[in-house]
């Protein structure tokens, strides 16, 4: 492979990606637009400064006649402007997010929502619009803690107030949203809390799958030593920065970079590209500041000196945009990066431009990225605000700034102005003694206040189960009450089940749907119920993760509840256990426990009734998979040329679920309805319900030892689902009988002379929402084991 690049972008950190992608061996040739007055002097690379950065598709034409065939661009302004589309029509891959991904920067609003979402730790937060100053003005007054105020929109890196004071926040508000000091970006300001502690900066690549964080680094946004004065885009930085320890960064990577990856590819719009992810590390762990989405500056010109040597970033790149990260081994140098910011005098207000620069010396000590400049008749004048950008590399911190400071003093140019205390806060005692965080239950990876959150969440759905014997269905207590005697049994047995999801809960995983496994989890047990003819009473679940995500765990119980509703059985309790270590992240587990209850004397099968040769098998039709055979579904898949996301191939492309994910997470049915009447009035002898093991395996489980039966399995309508996974899976027959349910989740005895009345009542009785299509599929015969005819029309 051979790549011509095209690099958008004029500032260090463009000259610093330049300069490194120019040593892979991949690189024939990059194109730098505009580039500066560095990028042009590097090996393979060239300025590209007749069209404009932001004129797409001319960019898109000159890549097409220069065979480009990868693209990267460097601010955030083009991606968040939607560059990634147009590159991608034309099927040229690019190293950035698409413009729905991008909103993670272009939008601090969206941002802290999606962050709200996924339970990631951020500030506290609300939102207002342009119209809303009033409003704003009050929330400020009466919030009861220091804030921060943030132009949601993009504003070069300084749409960021701290104020001091009240009086000073007012007054920033004021700055932002009337006198427009950011322009379109403050026409929605976010407003958070305070945080205090260290800052940290982690770059991290992905593919929208993989994620792999660069080693983290510090900023200094202040243009002032001590960090005093206005906010800039940043005069220096280091890494790795001692404050976040490889146990802040497994938690950073844990708790907020890997649930971002995955929320994101979740809801539709994977992130490809450079997640950069500001944090605070407070006393109880890590919190989101910002989501950037493409390399910091000045954090690249450092952080690319820690980039082992025999690491290829160029084909790095490629593997983020083209999704095979994963393929790619990543290392990093022991040691640290510094570099160093030379800003016009003036910055960041106004400065002039167009000053000589002069470069007395170069070294292999310390490499000088060109910023704010370009070349005329072969000299260095300045053009922006940042100017140039110093970097070091060292076995220590000390030796990297010595290093640093060194090329500082090489470089001159009238009006420099450069902080002489960058890694002042990591060289600081004080400052390494703040850094240590307090441990706590949620330090160690469990959230007592999420599991709150979550019981506050689901009492609605709870309370809308609740029946007779169960009347003040409440949770938060130690365990569930149910009164027996209010149901009015006489002489009642007690039947339980337990059964989980399975392997389809990778699937809710996958798609981020996760309320119809609940139903499943209900289903699966009180339909087992069921067929000793008990009709379900209560209900318990058990909620298994790594960390608690109250937003996925609030619907996986929404889904419970509506699986009790439909069974006619209370949700009476149940356990959330976090388990750091015991799951991966972002994983749950399911398991569900239900108790009903039958008169004795109706008890299934029922010995003073039983089943005889000549007995008909009804079948009750199913509404899809159900919960069973995943392992095999999940197999064909990755076999298929389909993801979950395709379109299902058996649906029209108008369907609410045409995706295939979602049709394979068509909850089980639940019978209770449409059987229990039955039940009760002792028409049925036994039922079976057909889950793993199929036909074969689970109807002689009701059957008498001296008996077996006949399934036709012409005699229903074979649904589309499991012609696919046949077809595509190339799967035999018998082996779809003994696996799937193929159409009929369940199957009831019948003796012959009851059969047009029990035909009648199934066909009139139950929820409509839910009922089931009835058909008589087979007959009780002597022998063993169940013989399946007909089975050719399944092809």
């Amino acid at each position: 492979m051979s790549l011509k690049i095209l690099l958008l972008g004029s500032g260090g950190r463009e000259h610093a990606l330049a300069w490194r992608l120019a040593q892979s061996d991949l690189v024939e040739h990059i194109y730098v637009c505009p580039g500066n007055g560095g990028t042009t002097s590097e090996s393979k690379c060239s300025n590209l400064d007749v069209i404009s950065s932001s004129d797409f598709p001319s960019l898109v034409e000159f890549a097409l006649k220069n065979d480009v065939n990868l693209v990267v661009p460097g601010p955030e302004q083009p991606l968040v402007d939607g560059i990634e589309s147009h590159f991608r029509n034309v099927g040229i891959p690019l190293f950035g997010p698409n413009v729905l991904a991008a909103r993670m920067e272009g939008s601090k609003a969206f941002s802290k929502e999606f962050m709200q979402r996924h339970n990631i730790p951020t500030a506290k937060f609300k939102t207002f619009g342009s119209n809303q100053f009033e409003s704003a003005s009050e929330y400020i007054k009466t919030c009861g803690h220091r804030v921060v105020l943030k132009a949601s929109g993009l504003a070069a890196g300084k749409g960021v107030l701290i104020p001091e004071t009240t009086e000073d926040a007012l007054a920033g508000l004021k700055e932002i949203m009337v006198d427009k000091a950011f322009g379109n970006a403050g026409n929605e300001v976010v407003i958070e809390e305070y945080l205090e502690g260290p800052e940290v900066s982690v770059l991290a690549f992905s593919d929208g799958y993989t994620i792999i964080p660069l080693p983290p680094a510090q900023d200094h946004k202040r243009i002032g030593e001590g960090d005093t004065g206005l906010n800039t885009g940043g005069m220096g930085a280091y890494a790795p920065a001692p404050v976040a320890t490889p146990e802040i960064m497994s938690r950073i990577v844990k708790e907020a970079l890997r649930p971002t990856i995955d929320g994101m590819r979740r809801e539709g719009y994977p992130f490809v590209g450079m997640l950069f992810t500001g944090f605070m590390l407070t006393k109880s762990g890590p919190k989101v500041l910002e989501y950037n989405v493409r390399f910091g500056d000045p954090e690249t010109e450092a952080i690319l000196l820690l980039l082992d040597d025999k690491t290829d970033l160029a084909a790095l790149l490629h593997a983020c945009a083209e999704h095979h990260l994963d393929s790619i081994d990543v290392k990093f140098k022991p040691g640290y990066a510094v570099s160093v910011v030379l800003a016009s005098a003036g910055y960041p207000g106004s400065y002039a431009k167009n000053k000589k620069i002069i470069i007395s010396r170069t070294s292999p000590d310390f490499k000088i990225f060109h910023a704010g400049t370009k070349e005329v008749n072969e000299e260095i004048y300045t053009t922006g605000g940042r100017v140039i950008a110093v970097s070091a590399y060292a076995s220590t911190l000390e030796e990297a700034l010595r290093h640093a400071y060194e090329g500082v003093d090489t470089v001159q140019f009238e009006g420099k102005t450069f902080r002489r205390d960058i890694a002042h806060r990591t060289l600081s005692p004080s400052h390494q003694a703040s850094a240590q965080t307090a441990l706590t239950y949620a330090q160690a990876g469990v959230s007592v206040d999420a599991g709150n959150a979550l019981v506050e969440a689901i009492k609605p759905y709870i309370r809308s189960t609740r029946r007779a014997g169960a009347d003040n269905a409440e949770i938060g207590g130690f365990g569930g009450v149910f009164d027996l005697k209010a149901t009015g049994y006489q002489d009642p047995v007690l039947v339980s089940g337990t059964d989980g999801v399975g392997t389809k809960l990778r699937v809710a995983f996958e798609t981020g749907i996760h309320d119809l496994v609940g139903i499943d989890l209900v289903a699966m047990s009180v339909n087992d119920l069921l067929v000793q003819g008990a009709e379900p009473l209560f209900f318990l679940d058990y909620y298994g993760c790594s960390r608690l995500d109250v937003g996925v765990a609030t619907q996986v119980v929404k889904g419970i509840a509506e699986g009790c509703r439909q069974s006619g059985c209370a949700l009476i309790g149940g356990e959330t256990a976090e388990m750091p270590g015991m799951y991966q992240e972002g994983d749950y587990d399911l398991a569900g426990f239900a108790v009903g209850a039958v008169e004795r004397s109706l008890l299934l099968p029922n010995p003073k009734n039983p089943v005889v040769e000549g007995d008909i098998l009804f079948g009750l039709s199913s509404s899809g998979v159900h919960s069973n055979g995943f392992s095999l579904v999940r197999k064909i898949l990755t076999r298929s040329q389909y993801t979950y996301s395709s379109p299902c191939p058996w649906l029209p492309s108008t369907s609410a679920q045409s995706t295939l994910g979602r049709t394979l997470l068509e909850p089980t049915r639940i019978y209770t309805s449409q059987l229990l009447p039955l039940c009760k009035l002792g028409l049925i002898k036994a039922m079976s319900h057909i889950t793993g093991g199929g036909f074969i395996e689970n109807i002689p489980r009701v059957l008498p030892s001296h008996l077996g039966c006949y399934i036709d399995a012409s005699s229903w309508p074979y649904p589309d689902v499991f012609k696919w996974l046949k077809k595509e899976g190339v799967v035999d027959a018998l082996e779809m009988a003994r696996t799937f349910n193929n159409g009929i989740g369940m199957v009831v005895v019948v003796g012959e002379e009851e059969k047009e009345r029990v035909i009648k009542m199934l066909r009139e009785v139950g929820d409509e929402k839910v009922k089931a299509d009835v058909y008589e599929i087979g007959r009780v015969v002597s022998g063993k084991g169940v013989e399946m005819r007909n089975l050719e029309e399944w092809s």
